[in-house]
């Protein structure tokens, strides 16, 4: 059985070759598996030098110091440590936060925790169909007792950008802190955190072409102190996330920004003219909703509604070449619609019949036409088309 052609990027990447060898390296008796904390033999010392390295590879990538650079287990932990670290010192003090709609459910459930807690929470509206937050909605929503800001860079259902810089720079006008999901951004887009103004990053190295159960958070130098650690036990990284550091997988997380570094430019011309040529075609078979920003989007997602017929049946349909999705992967398995369509606007029968597709390194151009061939046959046989309604 041959296998599927993977369009689920933004769900998750394969660890390229080049990566996992270099992880290897740090697991066996004659590579550098050491503890970087042993600091009184080469085994240890080997492994500290691997993991300074990694650090300063995932800071080249967002132009920040190496030393505001926190190990995590992922893009999930890095925004719990971000939102409940800045607001534990704030308890019982009424405090606010900005967050959107359309956030990831790591941010949302966690905003959700500390409201239960006595926080008050801004969820802010995206505009209808292009998901964007504009800084204007960010400004009215201040008041005098916020003290954190939290919004993705890229959307991971739709691949809309967020104007970081404007609201970054609105928050350091307003001495608010600044915290950034930047999970699915990161190899996609330019990320300067310091131009940026951005406080607190999130990063995850498995949408990078990296190792699982690993990641990263920016924390600004000199902001250290009033972050709390939420895992306690040793120390590690300035005190603000304790526990053994695992060498291999920090190794893949720097070896992975190293070389979303490298091919930035290049891969996203490559992939966003795979993108044009895909909807392009896809329109001229069967009439699409284009959900997201026309412009203002990363080349690599294409979130789109089908008329006629359900994301449900394409999905059968196209599922012996092609494996997509309908929406986050955090959120497929559960029945309820994407909280994404729902702030954009769709309709409940319109959102049935969407679908995510995402690409990435291995995407080709005979990918896209063997999508395309297999889509036209599926649309071709579905001859009558529901009369639906935007809202």
């Amino acid at each position: 059985m041959s296998r599927l052609i993977y369009l689920d990027y933004a769900a998750t990447t394969p660890i390229l070759p080049e990566i996992s060898q270099a992880m290897i390296r740090c697991l066996s008796v004659e590579g550098d598996f050491g503890n970087p904390a042993s600091q009184s033999h080469h085994y240890g010392w080997d492994a500290a030098k691997h993991i300074a390295t990694s650090r300063q590879h995932v800071a080249d990538l967002i132009h920040a110091n190496p030393q505001e650079i926190i190990w995590t287990s992922g893009a999930t932990e890095s925004n719990n440590l971000a939102i409940k670290g800045t607001l534990d010192r704030y308890k019982n003090q009424n405090k606010h936060i900005i967050t959107s709609k359309i956030e990831h459910k790591a941010v949302l459930d966690t905003c959700a925790d500390l409201e239960n807690l006595g926080f008050q929470v801004t969820y802010l509206q995206p505009e209808l169909g292009t998901g964007v937050i504009h800084s204007e909605q960010v400004e009215q929503a201040i008041q005098p007792n916020t003290v954190l800001i939290s919004l993705m860079m890229v959307n991971n259902e739709i691949g809309t950008l967020t104007d970081i810089q404007a609201i970054g720079l609105l928050a350091h006008q307003h001495q608010i802190l600044f915290h950034v999901d930047a999970a699915q951004a990161a190899g996609k887009t330019e990320i300067d955190v310091h131009a940026m103004h951005i406080d607190l990053l999130s990063l995850s190295a498995h949408k990078i072409y990296g190792p699982k159960g690993i990641g990263a958070l920016y924390v600004r130098q000199g902001i250290q102190k009033q972050i709390k650690t939420q895992i306690h036990g040793g120390g590690h990284e300035q005190g603000l996330r304790s526990g053994t550091l695992a060498t291999h997988q920090i190794v893949g997380m720097g070896e992975a920004c190293r070389l979303a570094k490298i091919n930035l430019v290049e891969e996203q011309q490559r992939i966003q003219k795979l993108r044009n040529q895909f909807l392009t075609s896809l329109q001229a078979l069967t009439p699409v909703k284009l959900n997201g920003h026309p412009n203002k989007h990363v080349a690599n997602y294409l979130n789109v509604s089908f008329f006629g017929e359900q994301a449900n049946s394409i999905f059968s349909a196209v599922k012996q070449i092609a494996a997509v999705s309908s929406g986050s992967a955090c959120n497929s398995h559960h029945a309820t619609q994407s909280h994404v369509l729902n702030a954009l606007g769709l309709n409940e029968e319109l959102a049935e019949y969407t679908v995510r597709f995402s690409f990435g390194i291995y995407t080709t151009q005979e990918h896209i036409e063997a999508l395309l061939s297999q889509l036209e046959i599926v649309l071709k046989e579905d001859k009558v088309t529901p009369q639906l309604s935007f809202v």
